[in-house]
């Protein structure tokens, strides 16, 4: 107990230092504008909370690998996982809303020991739209998770997974070594039931994160790019492909900071702001729920502990009225999610 509390104190001191960080917009290159004043400029402040479409529940921070640009700092080593008991209230929000799509995510969700059972009651619920956000080498690390393949496709589940590059080199640089094998393997389990399959009704989709300091590239090229690679060298199928822009908190921010990039990074995000990616970012449709049952606009204010700026901060306090129309909580780290095409969940929005 004296230990988990230790660490989470230690977590709270390092998202309050990294606020700190991203706060203090004075650079070599002149002081940077916060997020409030840009989107003022363009008449889009305050960002409002629309209807809640998406109920992004993360499962816990265990995972069985150890990204360097992974913005929740998930590993073997992290023990939060989401009790069976917030599962439930999870549960009371899904059928007391019209949230179209359960977005499950960690970590690895599939770790969480409920996982199957919470995706079995939230079927059960009438939840039509699942997406499971797997990093595919699970489905090969342990004979326990060999099976998920076909309860993925039992339930309909559209499989949202990490794809760093089609080349082994610079897949395994980002999320270690093994992982392209592994992935291309899961890949190709899931084309064999018929994920990804041309006119396939079971949705498979790859993620792609930039390996360094820099912006994504166009997405519809870069997915042209992908499909053409996956399927000349190893005859994967998938159906889309999103280009998410690695925002500026956690692993990544740190990495910025010893690479030296930081100040040039957050320059470029600036430079690239798109008001018209502002009108769809995922905060304003999108309730993300902690591991422990707290509420953020996104998993992203989640790392920083920035809570909804409502009355209601727990899912057990759950209240539609209270929470749609309440200003989304911004801060610096925004800019990755407004910078060029946009990012979000989802892959660009513009």
């Amino acid at each position: 107990m004296i230990t988990s509390l230790h660490k989470r104190e230690s977590e709270l001191a390092n998202s309050k230092r990294q606020l700190e960080i991203l706060s203090n917009g004075i650079f070599k290159q002149g002081e940077l504008p916060t997020f409030k004043q840009k989107i003022s400029e363009t008449g889009q402040f305050p960002l409002r909370a629309k209807k809640l479409e998406i109920l992004q529940i993360n499962l816990g921070y265990m995972c069985n690998q150890v990204c360097e640009h992974c913005h929740v700092d998930a590993g073997p080593d992290r023990k939060e996982i989401m009790t069976p008991e917030t599962m439930l209230q999870c549960l009371e929000v899904i059928k007391s809303t019209g949230a179209h799509t359960l977005d499950l995510t960690g970590g690895a969700p599939e770790m969480n020991p409920n996982f199957r059972w919470f995706v079995d009651e939230a079927y059960k619920a009438g939840i039509k739209d699942f997406i499971v956000r797997s990093n595919l080498t699970i489905l090969q690390t342990n004979k326990k998770y060999h099976d998920l393949p076909g309860f993925f496709k039992k339930h309909n589940i559209h499989v949202v997974s990490s794809m760093p590059h089609w080349t082994r080199g610079k897949t395994d640089k980002q999320r270690g070594d093994g992982v392209f094998d592994k992935s291309i393997k899961a890949l190709k389990e899931l084309n064999a039931i018929g994920y990804g399959m041309p006119d396939s009704p079971l949705r498979l989709d790859l993620v792609y994160n930039p390996s360094g300091a820099f912006l994504p590239s166009n997405q519809k090229s870069l997915e042209k790019d992908f499909k053409k690679a996956l399927f000349d060298d190893f005859n994967i199928h998938f159906h889309h492909l999103f280009a998410i822009t690695n925002l500026p908190i956690s692993r990544f921010l740190d990495y910025l900071i010893a690479s030296e990039n930081y100040e040039d990074y957050m320059c470029a995000l600036v430079e690239a702001y798109n008001p018209s990616a502002v009108k769809n970012v995922m905060c304003t449709n999108t309730l993300s729920v902690s591991w422990d049952g707290f509420l953020y606009d996104c998993d992203f204010n989640q790392m920083l502990q920035l809570p909804v700026n409502s009355k209601v901060k727990h899912i057990s306090e759950y209240n539609e009225h209270l929470l749609e129309g309440r200003t989304i909580v911004t801060s610096q780290h925004c800019y990755g999610c407004t910078a060029g095409a946009g990012s979000s969940c989802q892959g660009t929005l513009a």
